[in-house]
């Protein structure tokens, strides 16, 4: 497995995403990315798992933090999720799976929201590129309260666990 010493970035909202119909219906829309090596493979599920198994340890103590804290709320909590049957990648319920795309996410009475995992192809000299958007979609008041506290930790989130799978390496294509 080859790596990239860039960090992950934030960055404008990838227009081929299947998710882009839905960016001016959101309520939050992030993105960021990370170059891969040439020798990542391209495959969007492939490097979704390797992200979500790959997280560093203080992602635990922050879900932990968070499960908590939703509890007298009704949320769903992280083993909840993880309990839940169906199609999932983690704690995410899977949308839509494409070679190129993964669209994960989960629907909840406070709010609903999906992440894609995008890889975009090499093009005018840039490297291949791995994008995660993120859309919230609010339900309640309670969703934007809730968001507007764990905001600045999802991005943290987000890039912590992007370099980590970087720092890791890349499965080969």
């Amino acid at each position: 497995m080859e790596t990239n010493s860039k960090k992950a970035e934030q960055v404008d909202l990838p227009a081929t995403s299947r998710l882009s119909r839905s960016y001016d219906e959101a309520d939050f829309v992030d993105a960021f990315s990370v170059d891969l090596p040439a020798t990542a493979c391209s495959d969007a599920e492939s490097l979704a798992r390797h992200i979500f198994s790959g997280q560093p340890g203080w992602i635990a103590t922050l879900l932990g933090v968070r499960d908590i804290a939703v509890r007298p709320f009704g949320l769903k909590r992280t083993i909840d999720l993880k309990a839940t049957e169906g199609d999932r990648l983690s704690i995410f319920r899977v949308f839509e799976r494409h070679k190129d795309e993964i669209i994960l996410g989960e629907n909840d009475t406070h709010l609903d929201f999906r992440v894609s995992v995008l890889v975009q192809p090499e093009s005018g000299g840039r490297p291949q590129r791995l994008i995660v958007t993120t859309l919230v979609f609010y339900n309640r008041l309670l969703g934007r309260a809730y968001l507007g506290a764990i905001a600045p930790f999802h991005r943290l989130v987000v890039r912590a666990s992007l370099d980590r799978a970087q720092k890791l390496g890349w499965p080969g294509r």
